[in-house]
C-alpha cells in the first residue's frame, strides 16, 4: 500500500507532535518508557557517554559488531536512506534540546547511532526501579527519532528493517548468554533484588525452593532465560480444561480491542486502525476462513508473563515467523484524548509477528489463530513447545498448553476467530472515547470467550 509521508515541519510544529505521539506510544502504555518524555533525556545522555567513552578507551583497538558494520555498508549504499536517517536524527535532536537543553549527551551524527548500538549489544541491561525503560535500551536510543517525519519513513523501509532485524538478533543472541547472568541477581541494580521481585511479581515465578537451591541466580541461564521466565501454573489455572466452549486466553495482558465482523481487507493506517486480514495473515492458505471473524487484541505490559498458551485444543495447521516492521508507528494527526495505544491496530497488520492456527475438532469453532506480535525491540518471536522442541504441522495440542515465547519483554497479541465461532467474549471491550489504558486486565487460561459448540465436552 502506497503511503503518502507527511510534509517536513517546522521546529515548534515537530516539538508539539512528537510530545504528542510519545504520549501514544506502546512503550508509554506498557510500562518501557517513562510516561513524560523529558525524562528520558538523563538516561540517554548516560548511554551515549558511555558509548563515547568506550570507543575513545579503546582508541585503535575498537571494533564494532558485524551486523551493526553491515548496516553501515547498506546505508553507503543507499544514499536517499542514508539521509532520510541522517534528517531523522537532526529532527529527533531538534525535539530533545527543546525538551532538556542542559543534557550534555545525545545522539547528533550516524557514527554517535552506530557506537551506541554497539555498546547496547554487549551490555547487558541492568534493573534500575526509577527508570522503567533501562530494560529496552532500543526503544529509548530510537525515542526520539520514531515520530519524526523522516523517523516515519525509515522505520517503513525495507532495507532499514532487515539490517536492523539483524543488529536486534546478535542482542538477542548476547542476551541468550551466560555472561549476561551479571544482571540477574539480588544485588540492588539486579532483576532479582528485593524491589524488582514486587515490580516483576517474581513470587509468581520463583518458588523457595529454587532460591534456597541458586540464591545467586535462582536458577535462570541468562538474562533472556529470565525474561521469558516460566510461571508457577498455579497462579495461572486453566478455565474449563473439559469445556470446549470455554475460550482462554493465551497470554497475561490488558485488552486492547474487542473487534467484530473483520474483513478480509481493509484501511489499517487510518485513526480506526481497522484490522485487514489479508495483512494480518500475510498469505495464509486460511485467510478466507476468517473474513467475517472475530479479533480479540490484549497487550503485555514489561512485567507479564511473556510466554503464550493455546486457547483452544486442536491440531496445528500453520505456524510460522512473519517478519515485518519493528519500530514503526501510525502517524495520527493531531491532538487526541485516547492518546496511549493508538497504534497496535495498525502494528496487528505490518510488524513481525507469529502465526500460530489451531483447528478444534468442532467444526462451529473450527479454526483459531494465535498470532504475538513483535513492537520494537521486543520482536523476537520463539514457537516452541515447553520443552524447547518446534512447534510443527500436525502436532495436537490441548487449551492451556504452551505456544512460544518473546524474548527480552512483552508485546501485544491477537486472537483470530471464524465468523460465528464465538457466541460471546467475557471481556470488556475498552471505551476509546475514554482514554488509552482503560481494558480489562487479563490473566493467561483464563477464560475471555464463550464458543459456539456442538460438543458436551
Amino acid at each position: 500500500m502506497k503511503t503518502a509521508y507527511p510534509v517536513k515541519l517546522d521546529d515548534s510544529e515537530q516539538f508539539e507532535q512528537t510530545k504528542m505521539q510519545y504520549q501514544r506510544r506502546f512503550g508509554v502504555i506498557a510500562g518501557y518508557l517513562p510516561k513524560d518524555i523529558g525524562h528520558i533525556g538523563k538516561w540517554l545522555s548516560d548511554l551515549v557517554e558511555a558509548s563515547q567513552k568506550e570507543k575513545e578507551k579503546a582508541g585503535s583497538n575498537y571494533t564494532m559488531a558485524y551486523s551493526i558494520l553491515e548496516m553501515k555498508a547498506m546505508l553507503i549504499k543507499s544514499r536517499s536512506l542514508a539521509k532520510e536517517v541522517a534528517d531523522m536524527i537532526q529532527e529527533a535532536l531538534i525535539v530533545h534540546e527543546k525538551y532538556e537543553p542542559k543534557v550534555k549527551y545525545t545522539i547528533k551524527s550516524l557514527e554517535d547511532l552506530f557506537v551506541a548500538m554497539n555498546y547496547i549489544l554487549h551490555n547487558a541491561p541492568k534493573f534500575e526501579p526509577q527508570v522503567s525503560h533501562t530494560a529496552f535500551p532500543m526503544s529509548g536510543l530510537f525515542v526520539y527519532m520514531m515520530a519524526t517525519p523522516s523517523g516515519w519513513i525509515v522505520f517503513r523501509s525495507q532495507a532499514f528493517n532487515d539490517a536492523l532485524r539483524k543488529i536486534l538478533q546478535a542482542w538477542c543472541d548476547f542476551l541468550d548468554s551466560p555472561e549476561t547472568l551479571s544482571v540477574v541477581t539480588t544485588a540492588s541494580d539486579g532483576w532479582l533484588s528485593p524491589a524488582s521481585v514486587v515490580a516483576n511479581n517474581l513470587d509468581e515465578f520463583v518458588t523457595e525452593n529454587t532460591k534456597i537451591k541458586d540464591p545467586l541466580h535462582w536458577g535462570f541461564k541468562s538474562f533472556n532465560d529470565y525474561f521469558h521466565r516460566q510461571i508457577i501454573l498455579l497462579c495461572r489455572p486453566l478455565d474449563g480444561p473439559a469445556n470446549n466452549a470455554v475460550v482462554v486466553s493465551s497470554n497475561d495482558g490488558t485488552v486492547y480491542r474487542v473487534a467484530r465482523d473483520v474483513k478480509l481487507t481493509d484501511n489499517f493506517e487510518t485513526k480506526s486502525q481497522n484490522y485487514s486480514l489479508t495483512n494480518m495473515l500475510d498469505g495464509s492458505p486460511y485467510t478466507n476462513v476468517f473474513k467475517g471473524g472475530d479479533v480479540l487484541q490484549t497487550f503485555l505490559s514489561g512485567h507479564d508473563y511473556h510466554r503464550w498458551r493455546a486457547p483452544i485444543t486442536g491440531e496445528i495447521v500453520e505456524a510460522r515467523v512473519i517478519n515485518g516492521y519493528m519500530f514503526s508507528e501510525l502517524k495520527v494527526e493531531g491532538w487526541d484524548p485516547t492518546a496511549g495505544t493508538y497504534s497496535q491496530g495498525y502494528e496487528a497488520n505490518v510488524n513481525t509477528r507469529g502465526l500460530i492456527i489451531i483447528k478444534h475438532k468442532d467444526p462451529k469453532i473450527g479454526l483459531v489463530a494465535v498470532m504475538p506480535i513483535g513492537i520494537t525491540e521486543i520482536s523476537s518471536v520463539k514457537i516452541r513447545k515447553a520443552n524447547g522442541d518446534p512447534i510443527k504441522i500436525g502436532d495436537y495440542i490441548n487449551k492451556g498448553e504452551e505456544l512460544g515465547w518473546f524474548s527480552y519483554g512483552g508485546s501485544s497479541l491477537c486472537l483470530v476467530f471464524q465468523k460465528g465461532a464465538i457466541k460471546q467474549f467475557t471481556v470488556v471491550n475498552p471505551n476509546a472515547d475514554v482514554n488509552s489504558n482503560n481494558g480489562p486486565y487479563v490473566r493467561v487460561r483464563a477464560q475471555v470467550a464463550i464458543a459456539n459448540t456442538s460438543l458436551k465436552k
